[in-house]
């Protein structure tokens, strides 16, 4: 059974999503969920779940990046996870936290990769004209929002839509594509899936 560590920074939706799954015959657990916010609402949720959970305020940290990841990381490191799931984690995370966890940290992004890596991704694929816009979920590099391709889900633009109406349906897709993405990741699986919501 592999070990799965969650890192959050708000709500925890995708945390919840990735939490619901790993039930039954799946060959991982949520043995960790982590924050940068002591006041996340998604620890709260993890905690109400009975897993575990760890708060690293970033913010006395001020610049000191190195600093605020080696407290995450004796964290995370406590709870020998296998597997690292960024689930809407908004702190960039340093060359030397990723390298630590190469090969086994996981994220979602709100596009569709390699278009607009960064924030805004919604209203940048409505300014942009784009007729689809999705998410992606990738293994994390030293590059922000770059690293091999494990899912993608796509929807449609439609005619209408606000950054608003387009992130919800996103969002539905993530809590899709997440959860089956760590599935067939956690089995060894890590050929992408595609899918249109």
């Amino acid at each position: 059974m592999k070990r799965v560590a969650i890192l959050i920074s708000g709500g925890g939706s995708n945390m919840m999503a990735l939490v619901r799954s790993m039930t039954g015959d799946h060959p991982a657990r949520a043995v960790l969920v982590a924050s940068n916010d002591p006041a996340a609402s998604g620890l709260e949720k993890a905690r109400a779940a009975g897993i575990a959970t760890a708060a690293v305020d970033h913010r006395p940290f001020k610049a000191d990046r190195a600093a605020f990841e080696a407290e995450l990381i004796a964290h995370i490191e406590a709870a020998q996870p296998d597997i690292l799931c960024l689930a809407g984690f908004m702190r960039v995370l340093t060359p030397g936290f990723v390298a630590r966890f190469q090969g086994r940290m996981l994220n979602i992004h709100p596009s569709l990769l390699p278009k607009y890596p960064g924030l805004h991704t919604h209203q940048r694929a409505l300014n942009a004209g784009d007729q689809e816009a999705g998410c992606t979920v990738h293994e994390v590099t030293a590059v922000l929002d770059d690293g091999p391709l494990l899912g993608q889900a796509r929807v449609p633009v439609l005619a209408g839509d606000t950054a608003e109406t387009l992130a919800a349906r996103v969002l539905r897709e993530e809590h899709r594509l997440y959860p089956e993405v760590l599935r067939r990741y956690a089995a060894g699986d890590h050929s992408p899936v595609f899918t249109t919501g």
